[in-house]
């Protein structure tokens, strides 16, 4: 994993600091979703690649580091996939040896080109987060949506689970998810968007807000490769005092998380100390849109 660039003392002054709006105060903000009346923490967790390891994988004491930082701040949603190995059986064996108070808030997916697999998929995964309830079930990439939501309206209307969404990443397909967002009977979408990749301004987000729809944010760090651009960089000032940053991370999700559209990130890491980092983005000030604007400016510039 590339490693993170925190700030330190005595910073100097970087470009694009003219100008610059209040950012609008925060602490630890719950966005509603109005369609389904559900609240989520901002700052999740997803488990790709970070979570699929082995019951007697030497790292396993780490992941439950991770998780105890994540709910240690008031964390929620953990989201994964049958697509992501053994990263629901992990979730779940770790949650068994955290306290009960735990807000977990499960978000899983239905990841298969066999219809008739569907229900299958979602008991397993039941059984895998040991809950006989699960939050959040998902159609992965869209992957046999049609026979996979009809399915999981069923499931919802006999309680087994409580939201549905529709996921896609990579800025892929977004005529096709547009579509659906407006067509389909749903809670919940989830997609990529980050301070690089932001081709979900143009109707994802807008329709998200028209139809109600809570939204989840994937790869908001392109899977690490963001870290690549700021190595060596020092955060600017007016990050620290306009934004209460102290890390790149907590810059990267600001900027995601202050959009109006969006309910929740989902960061991956294998760390507690990155893990913190990534929380932190959810209390202090967020910017507005004009510093939205400054914060493009600057990355880009980097």
């Amino acid at each position: 994993m590339i490693k993170r660039r925190t700030v330190i003392s005595g910073l100097a002054a970087l470009p694009f600091t003219a100008g610059l709006a209040r950012a609008t105060p925060t602490a630890n903000t719950k966005k509603l979703v109005s369609k389904s009346g559900l609240s989520l923490p901002p700052i999740g967790m997803g488990t790709w690649l970070t979570f699929n390891i082995s019951l007697g994988s030497p790292e396993l004491s780490q992941r439950k580091a991770v998780l105890e930082a994540f709910f240690d701040a008031g964390g929620g949603m953990i989201d994964s996939s049958p697509m992501y190995g053994n990263s629901e059986k992990i979730v779940g064996h770790l949650m068994k040896e955290l306290p009960e108070d735990a807000n977990l808030f499960s978000a899983t997916k239905i990841w298969t080109p066999i219809a008739s697999n569907g229900d299958n998929q979602l008991s397993q995964s039941q059984r895998l987060w040991n809950e006989n309830i699960l939050d959040l079930e998902q159609v992965h990439n869209l992957l046999r949506w049609e026979p996979h939501l009809k399915m999981l309206r069923e499931a919802k209307a006999k309680g087994t689970i409580r939201y549905i969404g529709l996921t896609t990443s990579h800025g892929r397909r977004h005529d096709a998810f547009e579509k659906l967002m407006r067509s389909e009977d749903i809670d919940t979408v989830q997609f990529t968007y980050n301070i690089l990749d932001r081709e979900a301004e143009k109707r994802l987000l807008p329709t998200a807000q028209d139809k109600g729809l809570a939204v989840i944010i994937n790869k908001p760090f392109r899977t690490g490769g963001l870290f690549n651009r700021v190595k060596g960089q020092n955060l600017p000032d007016w990050a620290v005092s306009e934004l209460d940053c102290q890390s790149w991370a907590e810059y990267l999700l600001k900027f995601i998380i202050s959009h109006p559209a969006v309910h929740c990130v989902i960061p991956a890491t294998r760390r507690a100390d990155h893990m913190r980092e990534n929380m932190r983005a959810g209390t202090g000030k967020l910017p507005d849109a004009a510093m939205r604007e400054t914060m493009i400016r600057h990355f880009e510039s980097l």
